[in-house]
């Protein structure tokens, strides 16, 4: 079989494609023939070991993979041999083959194919524990959706929508705000060129909930355009700047700011994340979502998507077709 490998965490350019092969699945995992695999900004941390996880080396990355069970270790009751599923998986899915926990595999729907259902797990699973556990988002409450056309905002609009919020999408171009309200948003703000406090307070009297993968300007902005009571849910900093909250702010509001990492709730509440897919399924059912792939690139071309990721220029997801 062929994968992506690395044997030093020295980045996108020690990547190499390699032929080697697996061991058999090991207590508690599942052998996939993957088919497609999701790329996130947590596998470009992942290949310079600044990532939380840290696989032994030589390991192949690719945290998020969707395939067909090929065999089962010992103790694996929840999937079973020739099931279609997807998941987040830790690292290995940029191979044509991987080892993985199946506890985190969740049953692809027979209507998605092998791109979407690579793209499906991080992404809407994110957003949607983040809005419904984390931040308890309400219909006829108002949402801001900052980086609205990203892998996680896109979904967050989607979400937001079907949830049935006022969603106030900020992007940083004309392209990526126009994309974001062709997914649902009520409004939308260019924060290369608008103010997101000024506009937010023109469009609505305030966000009940942020929803926030950028930091930076946007959210010092959202502090001052959130409502009384209000929910800032910290999802990332793609901006590469972490803001700093003068608390000040959350005392005169009364407004909460917490924060959401995927990967935290697979290690330490993994029913959350099966709560979630279980709701997800339950909106795809209605034709709600139609998940958004800006670019696919094959196995060969990882290093290139994940180039493509870093400088920003994706909308929605990137997504690696392991089998073609």
């Amino acid at each position: 079989m062929r994968g992506i490998r690395l044997h030093s965490r020295d980045g996108i350019d020690a990547m190499k494609l390699e032929e080697f092969e697996l061991p058999a699945p090991g207590p508690g995992e599942a052998r996939l023939a993957v088919h497609a695999a999701g790329v996130n900004f947590g596998d470009t941390l992942m290949v310079t070991g600044q990532y939380q996880e840290k696989p032994d080396l030589p390991f192949s990355p690719g945290m998020e993979a969707a395939g067909e069970v090929l065999s089962l270790g010992d103790g694996v009751d929840n999937i079973a041999v020739g099931d279609r599923v997807m998941g987040s998986i830790g690292y290995g899915g940029f191979a044509e083959e991987a080892n993985v926990p199946a506890a985190n595999l969740t049953l692809v729907p027979d209507n998605m194919d092998w791109a979407t259902a690579a793209a499906f797990p991080v992404a809407y699973g994110t957003s949607h524990v983040a809005l419904t556990y984390r931040s308890h988002l309400k219909s006829g409450e108002v949402l801001l959706v900052h980086g609205a056309a990203g892998g996680v905002g896109l979904t967050a609009v989607e979400l937001g929508k079907a949830m049935g919020a006022t969603v106030i999408a900020t992007a940083g171009s004309d392209d990526k705000v126009k994309l974001a309200k062709s997914y649902g948003a009520d409004y939308s703000i260019n924060y290369s060129r608008e103010d997101i406090r000024e506009k937010v307070l023109e469009y609505t009297s305030g966000a009940d909930v942020v929803y926030d993968p950028v930091g930076g300007d946007a959210f010092k902005a959202s502090l001052r355009c959130i409502k009384f009571e209000g929910r800032i849910i910290v999802i990332g900093f793609a901006s590469g700047d972490i803001p700093q909250i003068p608390t000040n702010y959350p005392l005169v509001k009364c407004f909460t700011v917490d924060g959401f990492v995927w990967g935290a709730y697979h290690r330490n509440k993994i029913e959350v994340i099966h709560d979630g897919y279980r709701g997800l399924s339950e909106i795809w059912a209605t034709g709600a979502l139609k998940p958004h792939i800006s670019k696919r690139y094959p196995l060969a071309n990882t290093a290139e998507a994940m180039r493509f990721l870093l400088a920003r220029k994706s909308t929605g997801k990137v997504v690696i077709e392991t089998r073609q």
